[in-house]
């Protein structure tokens, strides 16, 4: 993680609301604490990308204080998060990083002339505006009915 400034967690989440630091992402070798990543020299952080089931979801009983995985990222020192508030599904997510990547990856083509270094690595400052266009794309693809709005309204993303 401290090697690149963009990273991006396809897992699974838990968020632990007694003691949020303890909330991990879980991949099969094992798991990654926040409280691990909070502790790294993320001087180079930009863009996090968490595509797992509820990154962004708080303590109901505490809804003006928000403490998840994804605020956990900012406080860690990423600039901009991706998240989401309820569980998403495999089906969907591919085509929404997909689209949310190439619109990005063509924002830096646009600015550079086509010609940039491709080891750079990626420019997230833009990404609120990517998943907005990756959005859009996958509700031209699965319309607007009440079940379509399950994939993709819980994707929100946090930062500047």
């Amino acid at each position: 993680m401290e090697r690149f400034s963009c990273i991006h967690l396809a897992c699974h989440a838990s968020q632990d609301q007694n003691d949020p630091l303890q909330s991990r992402f879980r991949f099969h070798t094992g798991s990654l604490k926040l409280s691990t990543i909070i502790k790294k020299n993320l001087k180079n952080a930009d863009l996090a990308f968490l595509s797992s089931c509820e990154t962004s979801t708080g303590e109901e009983r505490l809804s003006e204080e928000v403490v998840h995985l994804a605020a956990g990222m900012l406080a860690a020192g990423y600039r901009r998060v991706v998240a989401t508030m309820w569980a998403i599904t495999d089906k969907h997510a591919p085509d929404v990083a997909t689209d949310l990547y190439g619109y990005l990856l063509s924002r830096r083509l646009e600015a550079y002339d086509y010609d940039f270094d491709y080891g750079s690595g990626l420019d997230g400052s833009d990404s609120a505006y990517a998943l907005h266009h990756a959005i859009q794309r996958l509700r031209e693809k699965i319309g607007d009915s009440e079940q379509s709005l399950l994939a993709w309204i819980p994707y929100v993303h946090f930062g500047f």
